[in-house]
This record gives structure tokens, sequence and C-alpha cells, in this order.
């Protein structure tokens, strides 16, 4: 069986292939309790041998990293009433903690601590939870909505608080099990105007189905129909954005980013898609709701 490359496995194929091509043999002496704690994080599975071990500490150290995120949290999560009568989706609990928290505790594991919070219906609740974010490790700054900006409204708002440095962008109802790391340094090697995480479902047709050629994004439908050729990649809710991007958005205050940015992006070749396999969660309706509180480990 050969594996074409514009599948996702097929590009991991031929991207780990490119790795062993560039990959030269070097001999090193290391203090032998030194070595006890290279060997002690082989596991045989993410890391698989010694020479495994130095080269993802080593690549761990040197990891390129963005510092700063913008959490969409401003939605009316209509379709999670009656639980949204009282608290903004984000707020809802799993395992004991709000939504928002577990995103935040996400980024604060990778050391993403200056976090922007895009806040609309129910916000004061957000405010009154998590304050400057000091509790939390982080610090955290508001941006309210006044009126529904929609997704790429709210990103456009946002825009000035972030320079010229990629940032994060992250849905507020999302839980994702993600490297931040891998995916930052995937979307920096190649510097494209935004990046998303991608993941697999059995039906896509509640999310945005995206399909891949090696890892550019050729394909976005937002909810799309059922259908024999549709890709069962979809977006995570997790992205990588180049503030260059905001060349793309429309002159309206209120617009939609999958509708009426992302198309123009995969038309210009400026946007990628990088795929993890990891627990996810699109907390969007009461069912995936009690399914995230049954199943919902806590990243790692």
């Amino acid at each position: 069986m050969a594996w074409e490359f514009d599948s996702p496995l097929g590009h991991q194929l031929g991207y780990l292939r490119l790795k062993q091509m560039s990959r030269i043999p070097f001999t090193i002496t290391m203090d032998k309790n030194l070595l006890k704690k290279v060997d002690s994080i082989v596991d045989g599975r993410k890391i698989r041998n010694r020479s495994h071990a130095l080269e993802y500490l080593t690549s761990s150290y040197f990891k390129p990293s963005v510092k700063k995120a913008l959490i969409l949290a401003g939605g009316k999560g209509v379709k999670m009433r009656p639980f949204t009568f009282e608290l903004p989706k984000t707020m809802l609990p799993i395992k004991g903690i709000p939504i928002l928290e577990h995103i935040i505790e996400l980024l604060r594991s990778h050391e993403v601590r200056d976090i922007y919070i895009s806040i609309g219906y129910l916000g004061d609740k957000i405010k009154m939870h998590f304050g400057n974010g000091s509790k939390f490790a982080v610090k955290i700054h508001y941006l309210e909505e006044k009126n529904d900006l929609g997704t790429g409204g709210a990103l456009k708002k946002a825009m000035p608080k972030f320079g010229k440095d990629p940032f994060v962008m992250l849905w507020g109802d999302v839980l994702a099990d993600i490297d931040l790391g891998d995916f930052t340094a995937f979307h920096l090697e190649s510097s494209p105007l935004m990046s998303i995480a991608l993941t697999s479902v059995a039906d896509p047709t509640d999310y945005g189905a995206v399909k891949i050629r090696r890892d550019t994004v050729v394909e976005y439908i937002e909810k799309p129909k059922k259908s024999a050729a549709l890709s069962h990649l979809v977006s995570a809710g997790v992205h990588i954005v180049d503030p260059k991007v905001e060349k793309y958005f429309p002159k309206t205050s209120k617009f939609n980013l999958e509708r009426d940015v992302i198309p123009k992006l995969i038309g210009d070749k400026k946007i990628k898609g990088y795929v993890f396999a990891n627990q996810w969660f699109d907390v969007g309706t009461p069912q995936i709701y009690q399914r995230a509180i049954k199943e919902w480990k806590k990243a790692r």
C-alpha cells in the first residue's frame, strides 16, 4: 500500500524521512548521574531511546515560543441552554473547574502567560472568577464586546494588543490536549499567516472540515453536508496567528473568520494545518458537555 503525501499520515511519513536525512551522527561524554536523568524519560513510546531523549531535550531547549494568547469567550452559548442562562459557556465546570480555566492552565504550562480574553455575554462572571490572573500565575486583560462582533471581528478588535509577534488564539469552549510548543515550532518553521490545529472526528458536519496537501490547507468547509469525499479533519479551535493576517480582514467591524478570512488565506496559500491526535472536546452541545465531564483527562 502506498501512502499519498497529501494525506495527513503520508505527510508525516515524508516529514520523518526528511528529518532522518538531515541527521548527523556525533559522540558525546556525559556525567553518569546526568545520563541517568536522560534515560529516565525514555518510555519506549513518546521517547524511544537514549538518542531520541537527547534530541528531544535539546530541541525543547531551543524550541521557539509565543508569549501572548487571545481567547474568544464572548458567545451566548445558545445551544447549551439551560446551562448558559446563568453562566457563560466558557465557565461551565469540567472536573470541578471551568472550561476557561483548563485553557489558561494549558497556556501557562507552555509559558504563555500574557492572556487577552474577549468577553461579552455574562462576561462579568469571567472577570469575577479570574480577576487580573495573578492567582493563576498569568496576566489577564479583558476585551469587552458591547455587541456581537463574530469571530473575525473579535480578532480584529484585539489586533493592536499583539504588535508584530505571532500569538495563540483559542476558542473559549474547547478542551484540547495539544503541545503548544510543538505547534509553535511548526508554525514558525514556514511562517504562514495562520496555522490551524486539526483533529480527526467521525462526523465532521458540525465543525469546519479541512483538507490539507502536505501541510498547506487547501479547503475549509464550515458545517459541511455529509459526503463520501468529505475530509474528517476539522479545525480544533486552536490557531497561531501572524498579525500580518490583518490585511485580509474586511473593513466592517463584524465578520466571521471562517467564512470571510480563511478562504482568502487558502487562495493565497497562506494557511497551514497542524494535525494532532490527543484528547479534544468542542463543548458546543449538552451531549458533548456530558461526554467531556466523563472522559476528559487533564492535559499533560
